[in-house]
């Protein structure tokens, strides 16, 4: 992407931090619809969760017009530690049900239009990107960030985690350097970014 490209789609602002997340089923669409709630594993969550939005990647589970997709978005109100039995307590038998999890408030759903298509890249779990990539992204690959756009976005999300004293400076430093491998993935690294070259290349041969 370039600074000349025109967007999209215009439904954030382009400094906005975003983190794509997986729905894995079409119920847990009808969760943020309806409750406004989003739920992550503490043992599997991304290191931030201070960001503007959280953007769904929907899996195969719904169907052919949705699935391997970002069709919604939300603004995130904020997020708390809690139980997956206080959050379904109809399934408080659940092998999982006192493993505590992140409860992300959801503003309303908003649709993308058009959505961000995965094409050949559908793994995923979770992607920090911007507003500025979301609003010109045609394929999940745009929402890679690169090179120094990567420590810019670092950096944003290290303000924010301070700001509400989730982390200390010690744990989140200024520099990319010594992160752990899953933030770097997230981040878009260069085995994530050679990965989606790879495919692109085998799309067009």
């Amino acid at each position: 992407m370039t600074s000349t490209y025109s967007p999209l789609r215009s439904i954030v602002s382009e400094d906005a931090i975003i983190l794509v997340a997986v729905l894995p089923h079409p119920r847990d669409l009808e969760i943020a619809r309806v409750l406004g709630w989003y739920r992550i594993p503490l043992r599997s969550a991304p290191k931030v969760l201070s960001v503007d939005f959280l953007a769904f990647y929907q899996t195969a589970a719904f169907g052919e017009n949705g699935r391997w997709g970002i069709h919604y978005l939300a603004a995130v109100r904020g997020h708390e530690l809690t139980t997956r039995a206080e959050l379904l307590r109809h399934e408080a038998d659940h092998p999982r049900a006192h493993e505590e999890y992140y409860k992300v408030q959801l503003g309303e759903l908003q649709r993308l239009t058009p959505p961000i298509h995965a094409h050949r890249w559908r793994r995923l779990t979770f992607l920090y990107t911007t507003g500025e990539r979301l609003n010109r992204a045609t394929t999940l690959q745009d929402l890679v960030v690169h090179d120094e756009e990567r420590l810019i976005l670092w950096r944003g999300l290290r303000e924010r985690a301070l700001h509400q004293q989730t982390y200390t400076a010690q744990e989140l430093p200024d520099q990319l350097e010594g992160l752990d491998a899953l933030l770097l993935a997230m981040l878009g690294d260069q085995k994530t970014i050679q990965e989606l070259k790879k495919i692109d290349q085998i799309g067009q041969s």
